[in-house]
């Protein structure tokens, strides 16, 4: 079979299927705002690990430091005499977790502005929930990603409702139950930021270098957002990259927002690796203490810092809660398969594998960019030599190169030894979603993207 970038699907593929089209067409649109909601807690989550680190790391050994800038019976004087007293009764190991080699799960949550200024949560809905999985023994981390818009039961007789309606509802005390409630798991810390995190970050930063591929100029009076960017080298202020990172009025919309969302990172890691950044770190612990809600403590949370940096990136599974949209009205619900949501929870929380039969041959599905089609000739001559059966190819509009896991049999470990087979599909991100929605009923699908 060889692909032809002027044809939609194979023969293997049934277009006359329209509900199936209508699902998949809706679901492209769901996991764009998904990603979309990703990446932008990916990000804060990271500035607030890099500032933990880089404060607890300065701080530790400038005490004199801390006591200038906060004074010696501050709060921030003590907690930090605290950590290096901890430091040391760890006899500061390079990491070791507090809480020993149990998995834990940690549940993020990004929350729309409030409009109350005094009171910066109350009220809030949840725009972003993902629940996290470390392993510390295997140094790994799974991750699911929550569709805000997920119809749930809430407790305390609080009905049917979007899962992101419970902040709003009952705190995160309510979340955390929903969350438990609905999939059957044990949140044992939670970690909340502010939708205002990043324009404060910046803030404190004194901006962030960012190049600038398009002028880009948009006036929204309502939404008090304003956008007037000339193409090139910018030093974004605060406001500057609010509107960068939300302005979505080109040809890609929210692709080309999630490359922005990319390169602004970009730059804001190497805004923090600048040497005269480090007289900042004080500015910079006032906006997570404003902007960031959790229970656990600085100690727990450098802990987790110091993890990052051992995690091996072939081992981390990513996954979004299947199911399907539903309009009620003028309502729009995410309505979870209570199936496949289970296959999910049990693969990336609890973790649990099918060995794979070796006599088993797997089938495989590949979708393309039109101008990445001799880039997936190449990845389907790979895979068929290794023995997989390539039973569908099609064309999608993606700019991220992933390999997708449809059944419980395409483990971590199955991908790892395929990339050694098939060179082609290395460094691709893998995630699991039982749901096939791509290129007909196939064991997984490589997405060959382009740019």
């Amino acid at each position: 079979m060889t692909i032809n970038p002027n044809e939609e699907r194979t023969q293997d593929y049934k277009p006359d299927e329209n509900t199936r089209r209508n699902d998949y067409l809706n679901h492209l649109k769901q996991q764009q705002e998904e990603q979309e909601t990703f990446i932008r807690a990916i990000i804060i989550m990271f500035i607030i690990f890099i500032c933990v680190i880089a404060a607890i790391l300065f701080c530790s050994g400038n005490s004199d430091f801390i006591k200038s800038k906060f004074g010696e019976n501050s709060f921030i004087t003590k907690l930090f005499n605290d950590v290096n007293k901890d430091n040391d009764v760890k006899e500061k190991a390079e990491f070791s977790l507090p809480f020993g080699p149990r998995r834990q799960n940690i549940l993020l949550l990004g929350v729309d502005a409030s409009q109350n200024d005094n009171d910066l949560w109350t009220g809030t809905r949840t725009d972003t929930i993902i629940l996290v999985n470390i392993d510390p023994k295997t140094k790994s981390v799974n991750a699911i990603s929550i569709p805000r818009d997920s119809k749930v039961y809430l407790p305390d007789n609080n009905g049917i409702q979007k899962i992101n309606a419970a902040h709003a509802i009952g705190g995160i005390g309510m979340t955390i139950r929903t969350v438990e409630d609905t999939l059957g798991v044990r949140v044992d810390k939670y970690i909340m930021v502010h939708d205002n995190a990043v324009k404060a970050i910046v803030e404190a930063l004194g901006g962030v270098d960012v190049y600038v591929e398009k002028p880009m100029r948009y006036h929204d009076y309502s939404g008090k957002l304003h956008i007037d960017l000339s193409k090139g080298n910018h030093r974004l202020s605060p406001d500057e990259a609010v509107g960068y990172l939300r302005f979505r009025h080109d040809a890609l919309g929210d692709i080309g927002r999630t490359h922005r969302q990319q390169w602004f990172l970009r730059g804001l890691l190497q805004e923090l690796q600048k040497p005269e950044t480090i007289t900042k770190i004080p500015d910079i612990i006032d906006v997570t203490k404003k902007y960031v809600k959790t229970n656990m403590s600085l100690y727990e949370l450098s802990q987790y810092a110091a993890l990052t940096k051992h995690i091996d990136m072939d081992k981390i599974e990513i996954a979004t809660l299947p199911g399907e949209p539903n309009k009620k009205g003028v309502i729009s619900y995410w309505i979870l398969d209570p199936q496949k949501s289970q296959e999910v929870v049990d693969r990336l929380i609890y973790r649990e594998k099918i060995q794979p039969d070796a006599n088993m041959v797997m089938s495989a599905g590949i979708m393309y960019s039109l101008a990445k089609s001799d880039e997936a000739e190449s990845v389907k001559n790979e895979l068929e030599a290794a023995g997989i059966n390539v039973k569908c190819t099609g064309n999608l509009a993606k700019t991220h190169t992933q390999f997708i896991a449809h059944s419980n049999k395409v483990t971590n470990e199955y991908y790892n030894w395929l990339k050694k087979k098939t060179p082609s599909i290395a460094g691709y991100q893998f995630v699991y979603e039982p749901v096939n929605y791509y290129c007909g009923e196939t064991d997984f699908t490589v997405i060959v993207a382009g740019k």
